[in-house]
Formats: structure tokens, sequence, C-alpha cells
């Protein structure tokens, strides 16, 4: 039986003075994702594996300066969120994965987390002293147990949040990071209009099922304006043969639904 997220909290740190070397991130990114894989039900399907890797290489290799070593996981949980961790750690649920319905959509989403690591969104955090608590926070966000009995100890640590403490500004700088490294990729950054239309959508009919992803990032009109604003400022010759889908895609997305129903309460 995996542990409780609990058990994830010695692994809080507090880093202060100077922002810290790409090597000590990737250090305290491989740190978090060794406990992270070993907390939550990540899909072990080679097919679906690959696919993710694939798709976010095809992006982190336009998007990334350091020469970080990317690796992009699906979490088998129904609830809709993804989230990445410094160093190059980006992680999908399979109830996002399940909502999409064509590749730019998923590229966006995996562009926009990984935008979190290449601006450092993280790291500013933890310099200023915002990141106690990573165990609570992974608990929040990728599950609910924020809203289940007894979980108040782990909510209450008087702790700022890994991934729910962006910024406005970080989010907008994703997202328009996240754009960029569409274009770069050859990939319609139309398809980030389209999820957060998806997301929106679904949040008027069944707003309990998106509390996770909310949580996280925050999502309103004015952010999909921006995104349409952006896009917008595109040259036109840049929109001219960009992927929008593919067989591909829709074979991994037929495979993740295909896979058994995700373990109860994730």
């Amino acid at each position: 039986m995996r542990r409780p997220i609990r058990h994830l909290l010695p692994l809080a740190v507090l880093l202060t003075g100077c922002l810290a070397s790409t090597q000590e991130e990737v250090q305290l990114g491989a740190s978090y994702a060794q406990q992270i894989n070993a907390k939550l039900p990540i899909v072990q399907d080679p097919e679906v594996t690959a696919y993710v890797n694939r798709l976010g290489d095809s992006l982190a290799k336009v998007a990334d300066t350091r020469g970080l070593q990317w690796h992009f996981y699906v979490v088998d949980s129904k609830e809709v969120n993804a989230f990445a961790v410094p160093g190059g750690y980006v992680y999908v649920n399979r109830g996002l994965i399940e909502r999409l319905g064509k590749m730019d959509e998923l590229a966006t989403v995996l562009g926009h987390e990984i935008g979190h690591v290449t601006q450092r969104h993280t790291m500013k955090q933890q310099q200023k002293g915002q990141a106690v608590g990573i165990g609570a926070t992974l608990g929040c966000v990728l599950t609910r147990i924020c809203n289940t009995p007894g979980a108040g100890d782990l909510v209450n640590l008087g702790a700022g949040a890994l991934m729910a403490g962006f910024s406005r500004e970080d989010e907008a700088e994703s997202d328009r990071v996240g754009i960029a490294y569409a274009l770069r990729a050859g990939i319609d950054p139309r398809g980030m209009i389209r999820t957060f239309e998806i997301l929106l959508a679904e949040r008027k009919e069944k707003p309990e099922g998106l509390e996770a992803m909310f949580q996280t990032h925050p999502l309103e009109e004015s952010r999909i304006q921006q995104a349409r604003e952006i896009i917008a400022q595109i040259p036109a010759s840049q929109m001219v043969g960009l992927t929008e889908d593919t067989p591909a895609f829709q074979r991994f997305k037929a495979r993740v639904k295909s896979l058994p129903p995700s373990p109860a309460g994730k």
C-alpha cells in the first residue's frame, strides 16, 4: 500500500538568499520527483509513457536553454490537473487528458508547465520562503485529500504552496511562453484557448470536478482573452501549417481511456 501523502513532509525545504543554481535545482527536483513517484499512482503503461515523453520532449527541446533532462509522467488520477516541479519534471493527470480532444490542447498544457520550470517560478517562491509544506500542497492539488475528514493537519501547516502559490504574473508568463514553445515546435498554440474553454465550460456544469485544477491554476475569462491577444499578434505567415491533431494523439488518448479505472480517491 502507498504510504499517506503526509510522509512527503520531510521534503519541505526553505531556500533563502540567492536563487539556487541549476545544479541545486536539479537535485531538489530529483528529490521531489522520487518522493512523488513513490507516493502517487503513476501510469506505467509503456505506450502512454512513451507518447507523453515524445510530445513533452518536442516542446522542451525548443524551450530549455540550460540542458535539463526532462521527464514527463501521467498520474493515474481522475482529478483534472497538471503540475511541474523544479529541474524538468512534469506531471499531467489522467483526468485532464481524458477531457482534451486534440493534440495541441495537451501540448499547450505541457508547454505551460514547462514554462513554470524554465522561468524558475518554484525556485523564486522558495527564495521568498513560500515552499515549506510541499507534502500538504501535493496532497491538496493531486487528490481530494484536503476535502476529506482529518486533513486539517495537512492543510493548516502555515505553509505556502509549491504550485498553488503561483502569482497571476507567473501564470500569465507560463501562458505566454507556453504559446511560444508550441509555435516553435510547429504546434498550433490555439490549443491553449480551447483547453481553457473546455475547463471553463466544465466548471460551470460540474464545479466540484475541477477543484484541484483551479486551486493550482486560477482561470478567468481575462486569462483566455490575454491568450487570444498574444496569439493574434503572431504573424499570419507563422500560423500556416501548424499541427492541431495527430492520429498518434488519438491512439494515446484511447489507450489512456482503456486503462483500468483510476485508484479510488485519486
